[in-house]
């Protein structure tokens, strides 16, 4: 019995999440996965630096700190990756407006935010 009623809260889940699935969901969740994608490698694949005095003062590092220190490598910025979270944002908005049109752009500004 309670095998069935998880199965039909998975069926009925699924059918709710698709009736409300805007004009560009799947555009959205395919770019995020590239992202996701994309920023797995790079930190797979990311380049090093020296430890710094800062390192060693039992701090921990705040995200603006590492995005400083990976920019200098040449990894993604902070500033890149705000410029894609922020487009990222009004995407899922304007998907869940119903706003085709304006989720497209958006999806095309975090496109070219993260290409650059």
């Amino acid at each position: 019995m309670s095998a069935r009623l998880l199965a039909f809260a998975a069926v009925l889940a699924a059918s709710i999440s698709a009736s409300q699935a805007g004009p560009c969901s799947q555009e959205i969740i395919n770019l995020q996965t590239q992202i996701n994608a994309k920023l797995a490698r790079a930190v797979a694949e990311g380049s090093s630096a020296p430890q710094s005095s800062a390192a060693t003062m039992h701090r921990q590092p705040t995200p603006e700190s590492i995005a400083t220190a990976e920019g200098g490598l040449g990894d993604i910025s902070l500033k890149r990756m705000k410029a894609v979270n922020a487009a990222m944002v009004r995407a899922r908005v304007a998907d869940r407006a119903g706003d085709q049109t304006g989720c497209e752009q958006a999806l095309a500004d975090a496109h070219r935010a993260f290409r650059k």
